[in-house]
């Protein structure tokens, strides 16, 4: 299972293809009825987007983002993140008492599932996703046995994120058009209260096909973050932004804010077009560039020579060079323009080392 898995991910690809292979690996291990894989902004550990298969119906999916994200509740992702285990199934955890769970309560129960399997996917450069496997109400719990075989492959899974992350971020909008802040403001209950021209755009770019009545999954988790915040009803460490690719291939930095004159406080959310230097690190990561290959990077993208770089980090240039080869073989290019192209999109040298890692 463990050499599919590293096939699945050597082969590349977007997030949808990885996910389907993957499930389709794991089943013969771990039976399950559903599947969802999220991504997620390392900085901030918000949902960027997410992948279901015979999962809970799109209605559903708001309230799970707030119960997520503004309740305190069993297994919750960034409790997962934060603790020294990251795998852990909801019948071990509530001792086979699911209803424990608020969420199994409200919204896994009524739509006929029962036990869960939850994974973080991290590796040593942050932690990029997060795995639910789901089975029906009439199915076996999940074993330790299938919680410890998930806990060993998902280092890989974490990698052929990553992956998917990477392939998604090697291209940008060059339309100035495109790339106009935007603002929505939502009600209490998450539902569209107001937008403007931009904003209306980005929710219509980052929902997709056929997804006009549902907000996108970024959307409602930094405005449940931030509303979180501003009312103290749940976890509030964190910010409420996240960065998220749309279907045209223009990074987003999306931020979440509570507007708190309300009697009802709404939220509002703000779209602004990734500039390459807030861009760079999260690319930087999904490389696994270590610190010194940041710093050469950096310099390269300066137009600095290599002897140049040397002399700059006290390193002899044959050891710049071993550096830039092993940059150029995990940034997937053959020269330095193409490194500051797929890393920058222009000519500009931003700090590889801000923004990088959980917040």
């Amino acid at each position: 299972m463990r050499d599919d898995l590293a096939r699945l991910v050597n082969r590349g690809g977007e997030l949808g293809e990885f996910t389907r292979g993957a499930g389709r690996v794991l089943a013969r291990a771990v039976p399950f009825d559903g599947i969802c894989l999220l991504t997620l902004d390392p900085a901030t550990l918000l949902p960027t987007g997410e992948v279901v298969q015979n999962g809970l119906p799109p209605a559903a999916t708001a309230r799970m983002s707030e119960i997520e994200l503004c309740c305190e509740d069993i297994n919750n992702f960034r409790a997962l993140a934060q603790s020294s285990r990251t795998v852990a199934s909801l019948s071990e955890a509530t001792r086979g008492e699911l209803d424990r769970s608020l969420r199994h309560r409200e919204v896994r129960r009524p739509n006929g599932f029962g036990d869960e399997l939850r994974a973080v996917l991290t590796d040593g450069t942050g932690t990029w996703g997060a795995l639910t496997l789901l089975r029906a109400d009439d199915s076996a719990p999940f074993s330790a046995a299938d919680v410890t075989l998930v806990g060993s492959v998902a280092g890989g899974l974490a990698d052929g994120v990553r992956r998917a992350i990477l392939h998604r971020a090697s291209s940008t909008s060059s339309d100035p058009e495109e790339e106009l802040p935007g603002i929505v403001l939502l009600a209490g209950d998450n539902s569209l209260s107001a937008a403007d021209a931009a904003g209306e755009r980005w929710l219509d770019e980052l929902a997709g096909a056929g997804a006009a009545c549902v907000l996108p999954p970024v959307v409602i988790a930094v405005a449940n973050r931030a509303r979180a915040i501003s009312t103290g009803g749940g976890p509030t460490d964190g910010l409420a932004r996240a960065r998220v690719r749309t279907a045209s291939g223009t990074w987003l930095m999306v931020r979440g804010s509570a507007l708190v004159d309300d009697r009802a406080p709404r939220i509002a959310v703000t779209f602004e077009p990734i500039r390459p230097h807030e861009l760079a690190p999260l690319i930087a990561d999904a490389c696994e560039l270590t610190d010194r290959e940041r710093d050469i990077t950096q310099l390269v993208a300066r137009g600095l020579p290599t002897d140049a770089i040397a002399q700059r980090l006290y390193l002899s240039p044959w050891t710049v060079q071993d550096y830039l080869k092993s940059i150029f073989e995990k940034v997937g290019v053959s020269t330095r323009g193409e490194l500051v192209a797929r890393l920058f999109f222009e000519h500009y040298a931003p700090r590889l080392h801000e923004g990088s890692g959980p917040g």
